[in-house]
């Protein structure tokens, strides 16, 4: 369940609000607009709410916008907010106070669709209470279920999917006046989408650059192509010029998001596609740090490797989702990867670029995943050393290969080795963080607190996934580089000082 607040409002309902008077914004001019910098804490997932005086006459709906899911998701929530606000509609935090609200959802796994139906299912209840007059749910629970999502969470007004992002005002609108319930769905969300001119939910001085959109691999145990369809690149004219908007908006790191960042080109004949537009990023100014996310082991060549390793602005972390080492699970999974083959790239990797810092994702209780084969794993994890490892159990999506496979692991013993594998990991990232007490790192700070706590992170902790840098005494603000001393530890975070 939701944490709430005192005044009974679940906690992802109040996770960010600004309230900015008489702020007049012109997106036609294709401009981001980017949200004071305030200190806040965020929750495992993402909210936001603003409220604006649009140039236009105001609507009198009010609106309630719940964001959750992925980078990807709050990529498209921040257009969506934009496209509400150039609408005219006044923006509200309180779903009490609201009378739409909308719900963009993730859905591509069990854990997100029951965050999503629970979030959905307190709208309804607002709206039963008497304190809402439309319920709106859009993005990749409507795309995946169609119309069985009215069945599965009685009491929503409207679904809208992928394709229908930027007309989310004029459904908005039609909802309000129409009786039945209504399926926004005809529309194809297989193209590649402007991402320009966003509200945008991070900070400000770090942001998502997405360059794709959706995915060729055909993993046995992902949905992520049924939902979001092939891949696409976006132009890299489109690209460039989206990422010199967010620069000159205040951005400072951009975070380069996918589904497969390598893939990069690929789709329009264009050789070491990442590696070009890489490039052409560094040419931006005022850019100080480029974050690689989600790069597939397989897509990882020497080029690749050599324009990070020679660059001025790709920081030296990588995001390197393995799932899994053990050769017949890979080769169920429709990985195109070996344990041998993922041992070498990491090798490489260390010795091209020495002071990479890398990321990893991992999947346990894989159907027919013996004990032997855990321990493979663990072992691999082990000696690989990952600065940081995310690790999930196995789901058995409807539509997916893996979920029809026999042998499904127990629930019980998905846990068990959930445990084991990050207590594992978390052995690793501990004895790293005390190797670094004393040394000196450069931190971009994001945050400071009344009590002049900031809180910020060196170039190997990506925004919101990693471990943090708390800050002794910072005297700079949000989106400033420091040079500090790393003087403790805190669990997985950092404590540092000021120089």
């Amino acid at each position: 369940m939701f944490n709430k607040n005192k005044d009974g409002i679940p906690t992802y309902c109040i996770a960010y609000i600004f309230i900015v008077k008489h702020i007049r914004i012109n997106l036609a001019k294709k401009r981001t607009l980017i949200l004071p910098k305030l200190t806040f804490d965020r929750p495992a997932f993402f909210c936001y709410f603003y409220r604006i005086m649009a140039k236009k006459k105001q609507n009198n709906a009010k609106i309630c916008f719940v964001a959750l899911g992925c980078p990807k998701n709050i990529v498209d929530s921040e257009k969506m907010l934009a496209e509400i606000a150039q609408a005219g509609f006044l923006i509200t935090p309180d779903p009490k106070n609201a009378d739409v609200v909308v719900i963009n959802t993730c859905g591509f796994i069990t854990p997100a669709k029951d965050e999503a139906l629970e979030a959905i299912q307190h709208a309804v209840h607002c709206k039963l209470n008497g304190a809402v007059k439309k319920v709106i749910v859009a993005g990749c629970l409507p795309e995946r279920l169609g119309p069985q999502l009215f069945e599965e969470a009685d009491g929503i007004d409207a679904i809208a999917g992928l394709g229908q992002r930027d007309n989310i005002a004029q459904i908005i609108k039609k909802t309000i006046l129409s009786k039945q319930p209504v399926a926004f769905l005809n529309q194809s969300s297989h193209t590649t989408s402007d991402d320009r001119a966003r509200l945008l939910i991070t900070p400000g001085h770090w942001v998502y650059l997405r360059i794709s959109e959706g995915c060729n691999h055909k993993c046995s145990f992902c949905t992520i192509p049924a939902i979001r369809g092939s891949f696409r690149s976006k132009p890299e004219k489109l690209v460039l010029a989206e990422a010199a908007e967010l620069v000159s908006a205040g951005a400072v790191e951009l975070n380069i998001i996918a589904q497969d960042t390598t893939h990069y080109g690929r789709d329009l004949k264009i050789k070491n596609g990442l590696s070009k537009l890489l490039k052409r990023l560094e040419q931006i100014t005022k850019l100080k740090w480029i974050r690689l996310m989600y790069l597939c082991p397989s897509g990882i060549d020497e080029t690749l490797i050599e324009t990070i390793a020679t660059s001025e602005k790709v920081v030296h972390y990588l995001d390197i989702p393995i799932q899994h080492v053990n050769d017949q699970i890979l080769k169920s999974m429709h990985r195109p990867d070996t344990k041998d083959r993922l041992r070498q790239l990491i090798e490489r990797l260390r010795s091209a670029i020495p002071d990479c810092l890398l990321r990893t994702t991992i999947i346990v209780g894989y159907p027919e995943e013996t004990d032997q084969q855990f321990e493979e794993l663990l072992d691999f994890i082990k000696w690989a050393e990952f600065d940081a490892l995310g690790c999930f159990k196995f789901y058995p999506e409807s539509g997916t290969a893996a979920a029809e496979m026999p042998a499904q692991v127990p629930d019980k013993i998905k846990q068990q080795r959930l445990d084991e594998l990050m207590l594992t990991q978390q052995k690793i990232a501990f004895a790293k963080n005390k190797k670094r007490i004393g040394s000196e790192l450069t931190c971009l700070v994001d945050s400071v607190d009344d009590r002049g706590t900031g809180r910020g992170r060196f170039y190997g902790q990506a925004p919101d996934i990693d471990s943090i840098c708390i800050i002794e005494n910072c005297s700079a603000s949000p989106g400033h580089f420091i040079d500090t001393k790393v003087v403790g530890t805190k669990d997985y975070d950092l404590l540092v000082r000021q120089i």
